[in-house]
């Protein structure tokens, strides 16, 4: 306070942490510090969007005729996104803006968690080795899931706010639970912190796995036995003082890479490739798109999308005849129902393509006035991207409009064929359905109707050949084979007959054709298995399908730390 030339001590200070009804409580506070030339705290002011603008109002009424010497401090949480920033317009105008950038890269984290505490946290406990290596893998811990939010859904299917607080609340539990006891409780604490401190953020169950599995790796007795690396090359550290856990981590964590986190390093091309898409898809939509441009760049753009329609509109095939197709599946088995589904939202989709399409044909001849819903299909054909009223009726799909309807026909062709007859494909493509979960369960279905085996009861069984789609010629007795899987994070090892470590820039191979075939649950051996999440598209998190366990070699845990995951589409 002196050096901003104040006198200033804690009488001058109300420092108010907001959202528990604190609001009121804040006015007053404004109040008296305008009279009395206080110092004002809000914490968390984006707990309280509806009293924002309250508090823009007092503000402005304050800034005559209140003290010299009043100060007024807000702090909020960054917004996740440009539509969900609340703070009023008027306050940001008028205030000095000062953001706290997070550290970037596991050797500024491990320093900053560290940073946390001192000399004095690590002499409080009395099994002082026991309390000083396990808080060095909290510390540890703590980086990895703060930065691994950077490789995107590989990283973490949903982002967490996990923050410096988790971490000490963590110390402090570890403490009390070392003091209290002669023997380190790693259950407890794995718990305690996986479960609670940090597992309160998270809402995703892959996510909560994820988290487990971290703890279960960093903290377990082979830590005491100078046994534990917590990355390859960086084993954890001895007893030391708190000077010399920084000497330590700038002397022996290896440069920055995505090994530190339990990833291969493809999760760091694929995160980068797809911040590239991102920032040229930005740049694209910045360009100019009204009249001003000059009339010869709006012909050329109408043209181009007249172009586009124009082909899509004869590319489309027809609807499916329902009520035919009905009359031909004699026997309503699992799979004619689900094929008659996939056929019905095909034909809601298809008809949604073409009134729109239409519609735009005619707006850009002059026979129909141009509408913004009209204006909106024209903008996203230009610049390739799938209109939004399609993809409302749609999957989920992140390529371009120009893969996305190319995917779209290879759908309607599959239906076209499996249709004819309703006898079931040699193969199915299980990309290529708006609900992938449907035909898997009715694989279930038909054999607990064959069996006469309770549904509930059943689960999923899966075995990977070492054949490709044109080697079959026909669907199995009992099952179905799939294919059009991908593994990310990942490779699968044809003639182990397992999981296996990725080859560099290979982002996403191929998986051959996997049988899928129901069993009881209780007869489902998950001895060397690793339960992988299938998902429809790389962005995970809601798209997620099944599981299906495949065999693996090394410790689950390994791919869990990777990301491994099979998707749909890619």
């Amino acid at each position: 306070g002196k050096k901003l030339g104040y006198t200033f001590n804690h009488r001058n200070l109300h420092n108010i942490s907001l959202g528990q009804g604190q609001e009121v409580v804040a006015e007053q506070a404004l109040d008296l510090a305008a009279r009395e030339g206080h110092w004002v705290i809000l914490q968390n002011i984006h707990l309280v969007a509806k009293w924002l603008g309250c508090l823009e109002k007092q503000l402005e009424q304050l800034a005559e005729g209140s003290h010299r010497d009043l100060r007024v401090f807000v702090s909020a949480e960054p917004a996740p996104c440009p539509q969900s920033h609340i703070i009023p317009q008027g306050i940001l105008e008028n205030a000095i803006k000062i953001t706290s950038e997070a550290p970037t890269g596991m050797h500024a984290n491990l320093h900053r968690a560290l940073d946390n505490f001192s000399q004095d946290t690590l002499e409080m406990c009395s099994q002082e080795k026991e309390f000083r290596s396990i808080l060095f893998a909290l510390c540890y811990f703590h980086a990895v899931v703060a930065e691994r939010r950077k490789f995107g859904p590989q990283g973490w299917n949903r982002p967490y706010p996990f923050s410096t607080g988790d971490l000490t609340i963590s110390a402090s539990v570890l403490h009390n639970y070392l003091q209290a006891s002669s023997k380190v409780p790693y259950d407890d604490l794995r718990y305690l912190v996986g479960e609670i401190m940090y597992g309160g953020h998270i809402t995703d169950d892959w996510d909560r796995r994820l988290c487990r599995t971290y703890l279960e790796e960093f903290i377990k007795p082979e830590m005491l036995e100078g046994e534990l690396c917590l990355a390859p090359g960086f084993p954890l550290p001895g007893n030391m003082d708190y000077n010399g856990y920084h000497q330590y981590i700038d002397d022996a964590l290896p440069p920055e890479s995505p090994h530190l986190y339990g990833l291969h390093p493809n999760a760091e091309i694929g995160f980068l490739t797809q911040r590239s898409e991102r920032l040229l898809r930005t740049v694209l939509e910045l360009q100019p798109r009204d009249s001003s441009t000059g009339q010869g760049a709006l012909g050329a753009r109408e043209e181009m999308v007249q172009a586009l329609l124009e082909e899509m509109l004869e590319k489309l095939t027809d609807e499916f005849n329902m009520a035919e197709l009905v009359a031909r599946a004699e026997e309503r088995t699992p799979y004619a129902v689900v094929a008659l589904q996939e056929c019905e939202r095909m034909n809601a989709l298809t008809a949604e393509l073409r009134r729109s399409l239409t519609e735009l044909e005619l707006g850009l001849k002059g026979e129909l006035t141009m509408t913004s819903d009209m204006e909106t299909l024209q903008n996203s054909l230009f610049l390739g991207t799938v209109p939004e009223s399609w993809l409302k009726r749609s999957y989920p799909f992140t390529a371009s409009l120009g893969s996305w309807f190319a995917d779209l026909l290879a759908r309607i062709s599959e239906l076209e064929a499996w249709t004819r007859d309703f006898s079931l494909p040699s193969t199915l493509w299980l990309g290529g359905f708006f609900n992938p979960q449907s035909i898997l369960t009715a694989v279930m279905q038909t054999t607990a109707r064959k069996n006469k085996w309770p549904l509930d009861k059943m689960t999923l069984q899966c075995d990977v050949t070492k054949k490709s789609r044109e080697d079959f010629a026909s669907a199995p007795r009992e099952g179905a084979y799939v294919h059009g899987l991908f593994m990310e994070g990942a490779r699968w090892d044809v003639q182990a007959g397992s999981i296996t470590d990725a080859r560099l820039q290979e982002l996403t191979p191929a998986m051959p054709v996997v049988f899928i075939k129901a069993i009881p649950g209780d007869k489902q051996d998950t001895r060397g298995l690793y339960p992988c999440p299938v998902y429809k598209t790389r962005q995970r998190g809601p798209t997620y399908v099944w599981t299906l366990n495949l065999k693996t070699k090394e410790s689950p845990s390994k791919w869990v730390l990777a990301g491994v995951a099979l998707l749909l589409q890619i």
